[in-house]
């Protein structure tokens, strides 16, 4: 179950007490002092992690302490310092400060650390004020208080090309197409509630991450239906595969369709989703009896007009016909080669069309 948000209370060690103490060792009279310094407080630290997916095991245990530091003792020791506590989440965390709603840090790379509650400082011993004025201190500092938030995570999933489009168009049969991914398939609308990952191999040991975002609807820039929620995991993704329906149960229009959404991606939060390249898959092929096939195509295209070069593929995730040529087309846009230029992509659209 993928949980994309989660409210963690974290707080670092308190740093240990300073220690008062002098030397006594026989024949050494007036050894002077010797009481060590406390040691640090532990830090909480969250860690980036590609093998984690979701936020679920940060909410099962939402309180995370660092351990405290040791106190100083005699003989100038000094005390441990706290052990850290480490957390660790999926690549696409971004911690808030639910207080004053601050971002404080993304997580976005495997091994990245971020020091979000600073253990305290330890605390000095009676060794540390010795002078020459002043031979038998009995000073100490109490060690520092750590650091103490309440802070919110939300996860953004980071994937390569993200499939987005109208309830039941056929997105998470086209990710259980290219992948070994497993999302729910039925034949209702709103069947996917939470975003799915799964992980396409290509020829020549090249992988693709696809995300199979839940199916937006009219109005979910504002917060109509499931969409609304999972728009922002679409910021994650390089790439849009927009799947269109060319024969829906409910007899809507594809182009219209088509069109709904690009709508909403382009009131998102100041169009930032409207500029993000964009593949357009033709899907449920064989749905469309054969001799309708290449006139119904040929219309949908036509109405489509998408505003930038813009490859249209015709596939079917069901039978996999068209499914290798999809996933070549995604490659080449996500890493074009250097003797290659934008004529690809419209030499594609003119053959596709």
């Amino acid at each position: 179950m993928l949980i994309d948000q989660a409210i963690i209370y974290v707080r670092a060690g308190k740093g240990g007490d300073g220690c008062v103490s002098f030397r006594r060792e026989k024949f050494i009279p007036k050894g002077g002092p010797d009481g060590g310094d406390g040691g640090d407080g532990g830090d909480v630290v969250l860690i980036g992690d590609a093998s984690e997916s979701t936020l679920l095991g940060v909410t099962q245990y939402p309180h995370k302490r660092a351990k405290r530091g040791e106190q100083g003792r005699g003989k100038s020791m000094h005390g441990a310092d706290g052990e850290d506590c480490e957390v660790r989440v999926p690549l696409g965390t971004l911690i808030f400060n639910e207080e004053t709603g601050e971002r404080i840090a993304d997580i976005s790379e495997d091994g990245q650390r971020v020091i979000v509650a600073r253990g305290g400082k330890g605390g000095k011993g009676n060794e540390q004020f010795k002078s020459a004025t002043h031979q038998t201190p009995r000073e100490f500092t109490p060690g520092g208080n750590g650091e103490e938030w309440t802070l919110r995570l939300e996860l953004k999933l980071i994937a390569d090309v993200g499939l987005i489009g109208m309830p039941n168009a056929g997105k998470s049969t086209m990710l259980r197409a290219v992948s070994r991914a497993t999302p729910k398939v039925a034949d209702y609308p709103f069947t996917t509630l939470s975003p799915h990952l799964g992980i396409a191999e290509l020829p020549g040991h090249r992988r693709l991450v696809f995300a199979d975002i839940p199916g937006l609807i009219e109005g979910a820039a504002d917060g109509a239906g499931l969409g609304h929620d999972f728009l922002r995991h679409i910021e994650r993704t390089t790439l849009l595969l927009h799947v269109i329906d060319l024969a829906p149960v409910d007899g809507s229009d594809p182009v219209e369709n088509y069109r709904a959404i690009r709508r909403e991606l382009d009131a998102y939060e100041g169009a930032i989703l409207s500029e993000k390249s964009e593949l357009i898959a033709l899907n449920k092929l064989d749905l469309v009896p054969e001799s309708d096939r290449e006139s119904l195509v040929r219309k949908v295209i036509s109405g489509l007009k998408p505003g930038r070069e813009t490859v249209i593929l015709r596939v079917s995730g069901a039978t996999g016909e068209g499914v290798p040529e999809m996933l070549e087309a995604c490659w080449r846009v996500l890493h074009p080669p250097e003797e290659e230029t934008d004529g690809w992509a419209k030499d594609r659209l003119t053959r596709q069309s």
